[in-house]
């Protein structure tokens, strides 16, 4: 031993008295002079000297390395209540004291990192109690009691221990701290020092105190690589090393070699695997089983069960990979069939970019798992390498999104378009931050194409939409059926996030367009459409509308809808003049112009009475042409007056020319928009029913006309027998009566049909025009009207039986016409009979002989003598009275039947028909079986 080393040993000797002793001990002749100065010196014992040397060596062989932040002022705090906190209040204040002292000692000398001092000081007072405690209650073991020490090698042998040499021990020691040293580069000082005296301890030359130093351990677990215990060693040796985490990492070197006793596969392999596994490939253990449906590890290998469980749970995560992988695989395999589509395309591309985000985390976690897994130092812990508890955590927020991704693909796989986008909306409802972004951005994805489609068609009226994904379908029709069959809502592709009013509002936005360009010829909308975009501050360009901006789109739609429809209505109005077309229709369709409809029943009545087959309707449309430059229709405009036309109803036979004739209104485009061919249609029943009124109407003036009561003088009834006086008179009065009665009914409902019906219907027509703001509107108002005169006029569906009712009576009335003219035909004969001279009674009575005794018909009985002439007369008038009579009875009976049934319509203008009927209530007082006896 050199005279640095034992220089060095002399020091921690001198270190150590000092500690132990009141006043130090001197090796010199000064010693003597030293203890006289200390009379009374406390001189320790050879044990206490022993153990507080070995405890000194075992703080300055070791670096104790602190696991709190260097804070002096919390170490003084955690000082000073520990000394609080154990009954030492006199301590602590004389600690505090000492303390402020030391703190204010500056300059040269003094101790620069107080904290470390501090600390120091703490973990030997904690370490001696961890000492004591063991000494009293456990047998010491090296590696717990190094634990509890924070780092302190553990020197201090038990009693059982202590016979062992210096020499061995000691040497064992310094070997394993040499072999620590070997790779450390700062290794210096106490450790090298204490090295040197190891050899001189070989050579004798340490003095016997130092000899007695027994550096063994207890009787504890000895801590080794393969299990083979060294030569020499007998109990075991506990190592000596500056870096306290040098037992922590022999103690994981010793659960890694248990483990692998346990395992057959390393951790490594398995992390390996499970990444394999998570993209969908067969690892070397972890494959994909088809009976389990997922992926396990074989039965056969030795795993334990926990790691078996975790492996199965990890690889859940390849299992949902592989299920969306084979989605995207086959879409895009059928791609591009029908039952794809561009959404389910677009849908395949966002699970698609999902996947590669995906992949960009595996490629990660594979660069990490290439670095072995560490022992548990430190350094080690903090690095990068995986473990299948680290995949647990990385994987916690993947396999979320993987799970989401798989129930989507599960429940889109039959749907696609609109439907697909619904059902993906459905999902997006969710709580979770996480699942609501992810499904956010998954659904811009998915729901672009289909707002691509709402743009265009609402701005453009354009439909792409070559594989039937978008909530709006169209067919091919005909012009005149564009607006009303040629598009229509697919309620099935209607997704949730788009209300059903805002669709209907697209849809009719875009007819709007459609039926300006095609039936219009008009480009007026796309500035509309250009005004909108701008109006609500958006753009007419593709990706300007888009998931999660519905309210955008919602304005867009709102502000388009109303400037293109308010720009439809203006050209019907104004170019195409709806409202007069309307007019023109009430005026000739409706009968509403009086002197043109008199003109004209005057005019074709002859012709009408012809069989229906025998009519010529070049002849009629002259006759039309006619009537209308004989009336005021001829100040109508061309235009109008060019639209009307006759039209003669299919016929049967024995039908006259008055059940075939009715008149029609070419409307043309696009007003057969609104007058379409079953519009038109009902018009032609009104009319035909009106037409029927207004003949009957006509029907009974003319028999007015023709009674003329002034033109049977008195003169003429002095000459007739008295008996024949009272028949003339009597038939003369039922007839009277029963045109009385039949012309207040005519007139009567020929003034609601007028009144009542058409022209409120008419009022409430220009009130819902004046009101309207789109084109359905217009079609809604003019349907109210129509049907308001159906209904009104007994033509609807619930009045069928009225309406049957109602034109019995139009034909009784027809029939009483022509009775009563060949009642008065007969008078005017037997009127110019009487006058007739005597001369002519020759051919009178061969006349009679040829009369075959028709009596009953006028102008048979010309020929007679005024005899048989007076009793011809008698009996042509009991018989014509008699046909009154059942005309008037079955008048009467059948009345009695309308007027009963006209309390019972729902229509509630029906009561006003009753109630202009019976204003006397005449009808309501006389009984049925009284009121047969009027006639």
């Amino acid at each position: 031993m050199d005279d640095g080393d034992r220089r060095a040993l002399d020091l921690v000797k001198e270190l150590v008295h000092r500690l132990l002793s009141t006043s130090p001990p001197s090796a010199t002749a000064d010693s003597h002079q030293s203890t006289t100065l200390n009379p009374n010196p406390i001189i320790p014992s050879d044990q206490q000297y022993h153990q507080a040397l070995r405890y000194a060596i075992r703080i300055l062989s070791s670096r104790m390395t602190p696991s709190i932040a260097a804070d002096e002022s919390a170490m003084v705090e955690s000082i000073k209540r520990r000394l609080a906190t154990q009954g030492k209040s006199s301590d602590a204040l004389t600690f505090a004291d000492v303390y402020t002292k030391f703190s204010l000692k500056t300059g040269q000398g003094s101790v620069r990192n107080k904290w470390a001092v501090l600390y120091l000081l703490k973990t030997v007072s904690e370490d001696r109690k961890i000492q004591k405690y063991q000494s009293t209650s456990v047998e010491p073991n090296g590696f717990l009691s190094s634990a509890l020490s924070g780092g302190l090698p553990e020197l201090v042998g038990s009693e059982s221990n202590r016979n062992f040499g210096l020499r061995n021990d000691c040497s064992k020691v310094l070997n394993n701290v040499q072999g620590y040293t070997d790779n450390s580069k700062d290794s210096r000082g106490l450790v090298g020092k204490l090295g040197k005296m190891e050899k001189g301890y070989s050579d004798g030359s340490l003095s016997d105190d130092f000899q007695s130093l027994n550096c063994v351990g207890d009787n504890s677990r000895v801590l080794r690589g393969k299990g083979e215990v060294g030569k020499g060693w007998s109990g075991g040796v506990l190592m000596v090393s500056k870096d306290p985490e040098n037992l922590r990492d022999m103690a994981y070197k010793e659960f890694v070699n248990l483990s692998k006793e346990e395992n057959e596969v390393s951790e490594d392999v398995l992390v390996r695997d499970v990444l394999y596994a998570c993209q969908g490939i067969d690892g070397k253990y972890v494959k994909y089983d088809k009976n389990e449906d997922g992926y396990v590890l074989p039965d056969w290998m030795k795993v334990p069960r926990a790691t078996r469980s975790v492996v199965r749970k990890l690889c859940e995560l390849g299992w949902l990979f592989r299920k969306v992988k084979g989605y995207i695989s086959d879409s895009m395999n059928q791609f591009p069939a029908q039952d794809v589509g561009t959404v389910g395309q677009a849908f395949c591309a966002a699970l698609q970019d999902e996947l590669s985000e995906y992949y960009k985390l595996l490629a990660v976690l594979e660069g990490q798992a290439m670095n072995p897994i560490p022992l548990g130092s430190e350094s080690a812990c903090s690095g990068s390498y995986m473990s299948l508890r680290r995949l647990s955590v990385w994987f916690a927020e993947p396999i979320v999104k993987m799970r989401l991704m798989a129930v989507l693909v599960d429940n889109c796989k039959s749907l696609k378009g609109g439907a697909m986008a619904g059902a993906i909306h459905m999902h997006a409802q969710h709580g979770d931050p996480l699942v609501n972004d992810f499904m956010k951005r998954l659904l811009r994805r998915v729901c672009s194409p289909l707002f691509e489609m709402v743009r265009r068609w609402v701005l453009e009226g354009e439909l792409e939409d070559i594989f039937a994904e978008f909530f709006i379908v169209s067919q091919p029709v005909k012009d005149e059926s564009l607006w009303r069959e040629g598009y229509r809502l697919h309620a099935a592709m209607l997704p949730a996030f788009i209300s059903q009013s805002l669709a209907k509002q697209i849809l009719r936005t875009g007819k709007s367009i459609n039926f300006l360009r095609v039936c219009c010829d008009d480009r007026g909308w796309a500035d509309a459409a250009t005004e909108a975009a701008t109006a609500v501050g958006t753009t007419t360009t593709r990706g300007s509308l888009g998931y999660g901006e519905t309210d955008a789109l919602e304005s867009l739609v709102t502000e388009a809808a109303k400037r293109i429809d308010k720009h439809l209505l203006e050209l019907m109005h104004k170019r195409y003049k709806f409202k007069e077309h309307c007019l023109a229709i009430k005026r000739y369709l409706l009968l509403g112009q009086g002197d043109f409809v008199q003109y004209l029943m005057d005019i074709v009545g002859p012709e009408l009475s012809e069989p229906a087959n025998t009519i010529s309707s070049f002849k009629l449309a002259t006759l039309l042409e006619s009537a209308i430059t004989s009336s005021n229709a001829q100040y109508d405009g061309c235009d109008i007056r060019s639209r009307l036309r006759v039209k003669m109803m299919p016929h049967k036979t024995g039908d006259r020319g008055w059940d075939v004739f009715s008149l029609e209104y070419d409307a043309g485009v696009p007003l057969n928009t609104i007058f379409t061919e079953s519009i038109m249609t009902r018009y032609i029943r009104v009319f035909n029913f009106l037409w029927k009124l207004r003949r009957v109407e006509h029907a009974l003036t003319g028999t007015w006309k023709t009674m003329k009561p002034n033109c049977i003088t008195s003169h003429f009834f002095s000459k007739l027998p008295q008996a024949v006086k009272l028949q003339l008179i009597l038939t003369s009065r039922k007839c009277q009566v029963l045109w009385d009665e039949m012309n207040h009914f005519v007139s009567n409902l020929q003034y609601y049909i007028m009144f009542e019906v058409l022209e409120v219907s008419w009022s409430n027509l220009v009130k819902e025009m004046e009101l309207s703001k789109d084109l359905d509107d217009l079609l809604a108002a003019h349907e109210k009207y129509l049907f308001s005169i159906l209904e009104k006029s007994l033509l609807g569906e619930r009045s069928q039986e009225l309406n049957k009712t109602l034109f019995v009576l139009f034909d009784l009335i027809l029939r009483f016409r022509s009775l009563a003219d060949r009642l008065y035909e007969g008078i005017n004969e037997l009127q110019s009979r009487t006058s007739e001279t005597s001369t002519n009674s020759g051919d009178k009575v061969k006349s009679r002989g040829k009369s075959n005794d028709k009596t009953s018909e006028p102008g048979s009985w010309l020929g007679e003598g005024r005899k048989a002439l007076t009793q011809r007369a008698g009996e042509f008038l009991k018989n014509m009275g008699n046909d009154m009579d059942v005309i008037g009875k079955d008048y009467t009976t059948i009345f009695e039947g309308f007027i009963s049934q006209l309390p019972v319509q729902q229509h509630i203008d029906l009561k006003f028909l009753m109630f202009r009927l019976n204003f006397t209530e005449f009808y309501s007082q006389i009984q049925p079986s009284t009121r047969g006896k009027l006639f």
